[in-house]
């Protein structure tokens, strides 16, 4: 077998075992909905997808999570849903090429996922703007903000915390694909 059929099936199974982590790890927060949205859970599988797989494969993981799971588990609610599986559509994809495009050392792995989780919540806050503008609600600056950085405040340590230890060891042991 090739070596450009190996990367693409390993790329595959990695995807695929990023979407499943992205459907299970809000059941660990899920009994305490606050706790959920703070930590994000479905957030860190995408990313990580992103760095591992490249940015196609972390934009498809990331758009279809929030869906898929709301297809089986009726959660996250929508309209939030669709605002989510954009947010994470953009996390997949800006990890995705800035981790191929930047020098790999452990501090742009720092900055491709600042930059990643900033680009990110934009996103999120510019489809929850579309929504209330197609469902007649509203949607202020002031809930962006709340939404996207206060609340969030502990999801954003956790992951700045736990997604570099994750992608270094990773490239250490030579299991990253998106090159």
């Amino acid at each position: 077998m090739t070596a450009t059929k190996t990367y693409g099936t390993r790329r595959l199974v990695y995807s695929g075992v990023c979407l499943a982590l992205a459907l299970v790890l809000p059941f660990l927060t899920g009994q305490i909905p606050q706790i959920g949205s703070m930590l994000s859970p479905m957030h860190i599988p995408v990313l990580l997808c992103g760095f591992l797989c490249g940015w196609q494969w972390g934009v498809a993981v990331g758009f279809i999570a929030p869906l898929l799971r709301y297809a089986l588990f009726q959660m996250p609610p929508m309209p939030m849903g669709i605002a989510m599986a954009f947010e994470l559509a953009a996390y997949g994809a800006i990890s995705g090429l800035l981790y191929k495009k930047l020098p790999k050392t452990n501090a742009n792995v720092y900055v491709t996922l600042i930059l990643s989780m900033i680009a990110g919540r934009i996103v999120w806050g510019a489809a929850r703007f579309v929504i209330a503008g197609l469902t007649s609600s509203t949607f202020p600056f002031s809930a962006f903000i709340a939404g996207a950085v206060t609340e969030a405040i502990p999801g954003i340590i956790l992951h700045i915390v736990l997604i570099p230890i994750i992608v270094i060891a990773l490239e250490r042991a030579k299991l990253v694909l998106n090159d």
